[in-house]
C-alpha cells in the first residue's frame, strides 16, 4: 500500500466540491419548490390563467424578486449539475473547459434575459 503522507499531513487531491455543492443544490431546489407552491396557491386562489392575471401577479415587486431568486436558483442548480457532467464524462481538458465556458455564458445570457422580461412587466 503506497504512503500518501507528506510530512504530518495527508496528501489530498481532487476538486473538493462535494458537500458544499450538494448543500447548494438542495437549497436551490427548495427555493424552486417554494416558488412553484406560491404560483400554484396564487392560481388556486385567483383562478386566473389569463395574460391580465399573470401580468397583475408579476407587477408586484415582491413577486418579481421571488421570481428572480427562483431563476437564479435554477441557473446555479443547472450549473452545478452540468459542470459535474462535464467533469465526469469529458476527459480532454480543452474540450471540458470550452464546454464549461459555453455553459456559463449561456446561463448568464439566460439570467440577463430573465431580468429583462421580469422588469418589462
Amino acid at each position: 500500500m503506497p504512503n500518501y503522507q507528506i510530512g504530518p499531513k495527508r496528501l489530498v487531491v481532487g476538486a473538493h466540491y462535494g458537500l458544499t455543492e450538494w448543500i447548494i443544490q438542495r437549497v436551490t431546489a427548495v427555493v424552486m419548490v417554494v416558488f412553484t407552491i406560491v404560483l400554484l396557491v396564487d392560481f388556486a386562489i385567483t383562478g386566473s390563467g389569463t395574460y391580465e392575471g399573470w401580468s397583475a401577479l408579476f407587477s408586484n415587486q415582491l413577486m418579481k424578486l421571488l421570481t428572480l431568486l427562483a431563476f437564479i436558483s435554477l441557473f446555479y442548480h443547472a450549473w452545478i449539475g452540468i459542470r459535474d457532467i462535464w467533469m465526469d464524462y469529458i476527459k480532454p481538458l480543452s474540450v471540458r473547459l470550452t464546454l464549461q465556458v459555453l455553459t456559463v455564458l449561456y446561463l448568464l445570457a439566460c439570467a440577463a434575459y430573465a431580468v429583462q422580461i421580469l422588469w418589462k412587466v
